[in-house]
């Protein structure tokens, strides 16, 4: 019989979840109330006391940051191409124009050295993303932010529940958006949010997730800013509630399964991700093929899928997406960048694994990259 097939991600949803759920849809309150609420107490809570926003997406939160962070048409703001689209495309939302640096190879993450030298007198923020919960290095990116007076949208989308230097991802810094997509460490089925730095920021968020309204006690209501409609449902909140619960737990068995297979595939002639059991929440495994095998990725996943094993890209360069060349970046601007894009490859890595399933991947894949 063969076994089943194991994706590279899965969301585990417990039977207390599920009811919480079912309970709100008893209640007859579905959209933002009670639930949402509860959520963004105990997350404030987690980061310390921090004010902390939802919204139906980290893409909104990572615009109405953008907005919040006062960036303008015509602004600069610099960030990585190894990333979603969806990291540049806010900037392109707001007006402003994404300057992309390129990576350190070695940890896939901005060469925050290049974002010293790609500051301009046009540039008001920077975006650093936490590549598969791997966090930047946030003495650096805040002493460079400060002493050229710019903010930061940090997009945490990958790394809740990782630190660092102790601190955990959200409970410092300027502003940081989530991300709690089915993919993610923890879901609300989709949504996300934002930690902010005090009661105006909180107030302009909720402004901007609803129609830019606020609210009057006699039942009116005023629009004084062009907000969008971005509010996270109550039903969402309450599979948050009970994912947040989990957290620890199912990032400390992404630890585990991810410390077998750095094990496993030590010797296999493959890039592995630093062995980061300290501050890194495993939101993803990706190991780099060989440069010989990079034109052959596709026949590598289609091998893994035949075999019952889910991977994935994450991800291409933005830059040379069509939209991108067609605002004038192109192939070469960030060699290391392009490498690490065509050859990465994720594969299968959340809590419902065990030990045998890792041993299973591992042992496709190396007959795989040896059948080459």
């Amino acid at each position: 019989m063969n076994p089943e097939f194991l994706p590279f991600t899965r969301p585990s949803i417990d039977e207390a979840t599920i009811e919480s759920v079912a309970a709100v849809l008893r209640s007859g309150w579905l959209t933002t109330g009670p639930k949402c609420a509860a959520l963004e107490a105990a997350l404030s809570a987690r980061a310390g006391g921090r004010l902390v926003r939802l919204a139906s997406s980290a893409t909104a939160a990572l615009e109405f940051g953008l907005r919040i962070a006062g960036v303008k048409p015509g602004d600069e703001v610099i960030t990585t191409s190894l990333s979603w689209v969806a990291t540049a495309n806010v900037i392109l939302a707001v007006g402003a124009r994404p300057v992309f640096v390129d990576i350190d190879p070695a940890t896939r993450l901005i060469d925050l050295d290049l974002v010293a030298a790609a500051v301009t007198p046009k540039t008001s923020a920077i975006i650093p993303v936490d590549l598969a919960g791997f966090p930047v290095d946030r003495d650096r990116l805040y002493d460079i932010a400060s002493h050229h007076r710019l903010r930061v949208l940090e997009d945490a989308a990958q790394s809740q529940g990782a630190n660092w230097k102790g601190r955990e991802i959200g409970s410092t810094g300027d502003l940081v958006a989530l991300s709690f997509h089915p993919n993610k460490n923890m879901t609300t089925g989709e949504g996300g949010c934002l930690m902010v730095n005090d009661a105006a920021e909180a107030t302009l968020f909720e402004k901007l997730r609803l129609q830019g309204v606020t609210r009057s006690p006699d039942g009116t209501y005023d629009c004084d800013i062009l907000g969008g409609k971005a509010n996270l449902t109550d039903i969402g909140a309450a599979i948050g509630l009970g994912q947040l619960a989990h957290l620890d737990e199912a990032n400390a068995r992404r630890r585990g399964l991810a410390r077998l297979y750095l094990e496993k595939l030590q010797a296999a002639g493959l890039g592995l991700p630093p062995a980061d059991f300290e501050q890194t929440n495993w939101h993803m495994f990706q190991v780099l093929l060989p440069e010989s095998l990079a034109s052959r990725r596709p026949a590598v996943i289609a091998s893994l899928k035949a075999a019952g094993i889910g991977s994935g890209v994450h991800y291409p360069a933005i830059h040379t997406t069509t939209l991108y060349r067609n605002l004038g970046w192109r192939p070469g601007d960030l060699p290391h960048t392009e490498s690490v894009a065509s050859r990465i490859l994720t594969l299968p890595l959340f809590p419902q694994m065990n030990e045998g399933d890792v041993e299973r991947v591992c042992a496709a894949l190396l007959a795989i990259i040896k059948g080459y």
